[in-house]
């Protein structure tokens, strides 16, 4: 079909990239101090030149900044790229045009790095045999059968943080297409059965693999998270079946419909404080060769130097009317057509900064998103901090926004080191965090909960290292954080001794059970549930391989945990008590004679928050359904085995739920295999915690 050249005409400015119509590809992008511009059409992604090579003259084809081209009885499935000219004045403009580089559009829906090579695109000059290219694609004939994004209400969620390459690419998962969109889609009855109601997806838009050290490469080393975007319209190749054949939409609008057809939300990872384009000796692959004095944060007095606050070598100046309205578009177009649920921003406060890198009160682009009709309904989460000292948890800008609270992930593994002094945080942390949230009208619902997430130990690293161990990432043990709030609970790393493996256990299951127990939005870390290692790695961003991947066969080997993770899920969606919109305020339940919360130590309504020695916490929690029962929660982080006391019930007794001191079946008991506690005192191991739901008796 391409052995003959198109015919072509003026086109329109409207919309960005390449948008077919029964007669032809009309392609239009944005270049403000462009001279000179060509659109190079290929046949296939990996094609070496294009069949035809089209100049635009800017008469007819530039108005106003925007270029723009319509090819007539162009075929969908046609690959190109552009070329731009302009002015190359990096210290004085910020310009760093070069008309002999390939780019590829920021606006394309399908993107293809088969012929990607990152070291050619950071030299200035030719770069056509190792360019990315965009695709030619027709997205609205998919058939939804009637899907729409999900309705789940943010109290009532449970997130499960997920790579879509490290969930099925272990041989263990016995998946048809390992590491991939599909994949995932395999994996559904796991997921349901685990009872989360959405995954979080960490990044699935177009990145760059190649991003990574130089000595991370020469180790064979890739970029395996993901925060390296270049193209935020189209998914990761890397994560399709098929991706030569161009179906990244096809395969992606397939996962979701599956995920929704189960009752089962997604939320998307993005990363817009940064490109893959990285500092001003990085590649040149899009917004550097369109105009890169707009798309980024430069010194004032030398436009050569950009302003780096996320660690990656430039940052996005999201405050640019054109990049806010790229960026408010772009999310829109995720949730109209691909019918995504909800997305988490990465160092989001980068987002709420604007010329020179002045932190704004009211970011534009913060405020258009939360206010964007199209994203009324869809799941906002913040990274609230970013790389450059800037930390906004419970100061995030807006006010729908929710929040990763890096707080409460800090004071529940404090609490599960055994830490002491600290019970008064504790129980403002798990009641939903009001300090942060209640001050400017947030909700709990605010508070995003997580103990483990990508970044970071697993929950059973962080139970069985003292200290990081990256050598295998290349860079001497030098990346990732160092102040883990872990505790190797007496051995570092893999042990045989049993009462170790037994306790390490024991305080993984703690931890869920604080996190599922908590007022607000837990989020669990694929993998916890059955105790996925990375050998005490915790910064596994370039390890696509067994270290990082899911090892299915766990599942078996720990099914008590697994067992234990679901059962703690269900426990938390029978108690309304436990998902409040609003916060807990300690007054008389109408109707009833009790608070809605009341707390305790191990002596009934005395919670000695002022004891630095104390590491016991109790309260009880009423019940907010009618056909919800009561709860009394009991948190004791000391080593030493205790009684506590209960609360006397008119006509009701206490049955243990929950004991996580207690190997499983036991550790965990629905109704009706409960046995009333006959006495009013509950003898409780240390290092453990237990719940007590009511029943008639």
């Amino acid at each position: 079909m391409q052995n003959k050249e198109y015919s072509y005409k003026r086109g329109h400015t409207y919309p960005s990239g390449a948008k077919k119509n029964s007669g032809g590809i009309n392609f239009s992008i944005f270049s403000r101090y462009a001279t000179s511009v060509e659109l190079l059409l290929f046949k296939k992604s990996d094609s070496r030149s294009p069949f035809q090579t089209i100049h635009l003259d800017e008469n007819p084809h530039k108005t106003f900044f925007t270029w723009h081209v319509y090819v007539i009885d162009l075929p969908v499935g046609t690959w190109y790229t552009w070329r731009i000219d302009g002015p190359n004045e990096p210290k004085e403009a910020g310009l760093h045009f070069d008309k002999e580089k390939q780019l590829i559009d920021p606006w394309a829906r399908v993107v293809s790095d088969k012929n990607w090579n990152r070291q050619a695109a950071c030299l200035p000059g030719d770069n056509s045999q190792n360019a990315m290219r965009c695709m030619v694609v027709d997205d609205e004939n998919y058939d939804w059968n009637k899907d729409e994004p999900l309705r789940i209400s943010s109290e009532k969620a449970i997130i499960y943080e997920m790579h879509v390459g490290g969930f099925t690419r272990h041989p263990s998962s016995k998946v048809k297409n390992p590491g991939t969109f599909s994949g995932i889609i395999e994996k559904i009855p796991y997921l349901k059965k685990l009872g989360v109601t959405h995954i979080e997806l960490l990044p699935i838009m177009a990145f760059d693999e190649q991003d990574v050290p130089q000595g991370t490469a020469e180790l064979g080393l890739k970029n395996y998270w993901g925060y390296s975007t270049h193209s935020f319209f189209s998914p990761h190749s890397g994560f399709c079946v098929t991706p030569d054949q161009g179906t990244h939409i096809e395969e992606f609008k397939d996962l979701v419909k599956a995920l929704h057809s189960a009752g089962i939300g997604i939320i998307m990872d993005v990363v817009f404080n940064h490109t893959s384009e990285a500092g001003i000796d990085g590649p040149t692959i899009n917004f550097r060769g369109i105009g890169e004095n707009i798309f980024y944060h430069h010194e004032k007095n030398d436009k050569s130097i950009l302003h780096d606050y996320t660690g990656c070598g430039n940052t996005v100046n999201a405050n640019h009317p054109l990049v806010s309205a790229f960026i408010t578009s772009c999310l829109e177009y995720w949730v109209r057509e691909m019918h995504v649920d909800g997305f988490r921003f990465d160092l989001a406060s980068a987002l709420a900064r604007g010329e020179g890198g002045v932190v704004l009160e009211d970011p534009p682009v913060l405020w258009a998103i939360e206010l964007s009709e199209q994203l009324a309904r869809t799941k906002l989460i913040a990274e609230a901090w970013d790389a450059a000292g800037l930390y906004q948890v419970g100061s995030f800008p807006g006010h729908r926004w929710a929040e990763w609270n890096g707080k409460y992930r800090d004071v529940i593994r404090e609490t599960l080191r055994g830490d002491k002094g600290k019970i008064k945080e504790l129980a403002t942390r798990i009641t939903g965090s009001s300090d942060l949230y209640e001050h400017q009208d947030g909700l709990p619902l605010n508070s995003i909960n997580f103990i483990t997430c990508h970044d970071g130990f697993t929950l059973n690293d962080l139970f069985s290292y003292n200290e990081k161990h990256n050598e295998a990432n290349g860079e001497n043990n030098r990346d990732g954080c160092n102040n883990n709030i872990s505790s190797n609970s007496g051995v570092e790393g893999p042990t045989d001794d049993v009462d170790i493996i037994k306790f390490r256990k024991k305080q993984a299951k703690n931890a869920i059970a604080i996190l599922l127990l908590s007022q607000g939005v837990p989020m669990l870390l694929a993998g916890d549930e059955v105790l996925n290692s990375q050998n005490g790695n915790n910064n596994g961003y370039c390890q696509d391989n067994e270290l990082t991947w899911i090892d299915w066969d766990l599942a078996e080997k720990n099914a008590d945990m697994l067992r234990f993770v679901q059962q703690m899920v269900s426990f938390r969606k029978r108690h309304s008590s436990l998902m409040r919109r609003r916060f807990l305020t300690g007054n008389m339940i109408k109707g009833r004679d009790i608070t809605d919360i009341q707390w305790h130590g191990a002596k009934l309504n005395v919670p000695l928050w002022n004891d630095p020695n104390n590491q016991i916490l109790a309260f009880t929690l009423a019940a907010v359904a009618e056909d919800e029962s009561d709860m009394h929660i009991v948190i004791n982080m000391s080593d030493n085995t205790t009684v506590i006391e209960l609360p006397e019930l008119k006509g009701k007794k206490w049955c243990l739920a929950i004991d996580t001191a207690q190997e499983s079946p036991d550790d965990i008991i629905r109704h009706p295999n409960q046995k009333p506690i006959k006495e009013k005192t509950f003898t409780m191991s240390g290092k453990s915690v237990i719940a007590f739901e009511n029943i008639v008796h």
